[in-house]
């Protein structure tokens, strides 16, 4: 399976490509899109939808594994978070890829055990996970690999929870 891990954001945007293999996880590429601060936020995110596209169809991943949102102090951050994640929904939809969404807390968790992991436990678990010889810059990065892991670690015990179709229809009967 072909896992995109996204760390959304307009300014900077981290994705990073996870291949899982019967279990073992080793990492594709990864980077940093940003946008032009100079620019109005309709255009920011109309190049970020273009450029979220072109990643897809270039990856060509199986599924998009997204940071949901969380709390935040400042208002305006959680709206721009908010805007771009509709962006990044929004290409996967048009391409037919599926998508997971997972919290904070659920990433600490499936990447280091802990819920209450620093964003630098988090990123040494990412490096020596997927034997990097170093954390991946910037931050942004390192966190969407975190989501893309998230992914891979979790995607198989949510199928195995599904009631299976055969099961839905002894049920109503």
């Amino acid at each position: 399976m072909v896992i995109l891990g996204v760390d959304p954001g307009t300014a900077r945007l981290g994705w990073g490509v996870v291949f899982d293999k019967k279990g073992n996880q080793t990492v594709g590429d990864y980077g940093c899109l940003e946008t032009d601060k100079s620019k109005s936020d309709p255009q920011r995110l109309g190049d970020l939808y273009q450029k979220i596209l072109k990643l897809l169809k270039k990856i060509k991943p199986d599924a998009v594994a997204i940071e949901d949102l969380f709390f935040f102090k400042n208002q305006k951050t959680i709206i721009k978070v908010s805007q771009a994640r509709g962006v990044i929904l929004l290409a996967a939809h048009q391409q037919k890829i599926n998508t997971s969404s997972y919290s904070p807390l659920q990433i600490k968790m499936a990447v280091t055990g802990y819920g209450r992991a620093d964003k630098n436990q988090i990123q040494n678990m990412v490096k020596t996970i997927l034997k990097l010889p170093s954390i991946p810059k910037p931050d942004d990065t390192a966190d969407a690999l975190a989501v893309a892991l998230t992914h891979a670690f979790t995607y198989k015990l949510k199928a195995l929870s599904r009631p299976k179709e055969a099961d839905i229809q002894k049920a109503k009967y």
